[in-house]
């Protein structure tokens, strides 16, 4: 099976109205930037998108409004993940539904898992689903890692394509690279390490950066892809001040607050996820003067 997409997906916000409802003119202006920008995927609906606090409604109908949107133009991969397997399964069967390219699957979080447990859940979804799927792993906000070995068995789910990679642990990257073989398709979770994966066969990132600089993400990845590590590395290192700005708070708030200065959506939030405090907020309003985003 070849790769769902190679470069920079973009982990799209979801932005709402004061009502606290999808702003869906805001979300056409956002997918348009993408378009205009070379972004490679939208991934709508994951944890960025603020899934957490989505119906199952808002879910379907966000997944339903990309794809047409975007009209086979680039890959769309919904957020399904749950951490109760039947609802996984039934996110992922109603985003096969509105025409997903792909799925993406966090980890369990809270009851979390036993590595087979993970093994348990993440087959049975597959099973339900002729889409392909890339597994996401961010203990830092879910606290369960899915382990190499636990990657290198679902890999032999013929649908189980790649994996996200958010430990922040390159040796673990490396592990799985060495049991996976480069079938088997690695992104970066971490905008800070997209050259790193790379290095060790990945095929680009899911971004949160990218929300606000489509562009040089997608740049970033493919002068890597392109053999020029060293032009790669320099856009690598000039993007550090954008992920501490991205992340100086939980994420989405700070990027959201960023989309906000750059014109693009209203900065609201669903709870418990709450405004960027002032201190922050001047951080990213200095970190998007720099980078003459605003």
């Amino acid at each position: 099976m070849s790769s769902l997409f190679t470069g920079s997906g973009v982990a799209i916000v979801t932005p709402f109205n004061v009502d606290g409802s999808v702003d869906y003119k805001a979300y056409e202006k956002l997918v348009g930037f993408h378009l205009d920008n070379e972004t490679d995927a939208l991934v709508v609906c994951g944890t960025t998108g603020e899934s957490a606090t989505l119906t199952d409604e808002e879910n379907a109908s966000l997944v339903k409004f990309t794809v047409e949107m975007v009209n086979g133009k680039i890959p769309v991969i919904a957020g399904a993940g749950s951490n109760n397997t039947a609802h996984a399964v039934h996110l992922t069967k109603e985003a096969e539904k509105c025409g997903a390219d792909g799925i993406l699957q966090v980890t369990p979080y809270y009851n979390k898992a036993t590595q087979k447990g993970l093994i348990a859940h993440f087959t049975q979804i597959a099973e339900s689903t002729s889409l392909p799927i890339i597994l996401y792993t961010v203990p830092s906000r879910t606290n369960t890692n899915i382990l190499p070995k636990t990657v290198y068995e679902l890999s032999k789910v013929k649908n189980i394509v790649a994996v996200k990679e958010a430990s922040g642990d390159v040796s673990q990257v490396a592990e799985i690279a060495k049991l996976c073989g480069p079938d088997f398709d690695i992104y970066s979770g971490n905008d800070d390490q997209i050259v790193p994966i790379m290095s060790l066969g990945g095929k680009g990132v899911i971004s949160v950066v990218a929300n606000i600089m489509p562009k040089e993400v997608h740049d970033l990845c493919m002068e890597y892809l392109a053999g020029n590590v060293k032009k790669s590395l320099e856009i690598q290192l000039d993007l550090l001040d954008a992920c501490k700005a991205c992340f100086i708070e939980l994420s989405p708030g700070p990027v959201k607050a960023a989309l906000e200065m750059m014109g693009y959506i209203k900065a609201l939030y669903r709870s418990p996820i709450c405004a960027v405090d002032d201190a922050n907020m001047e951080f990213v309003r200095q970190t998007l003067k720099n980078y003459k985003l605003i």
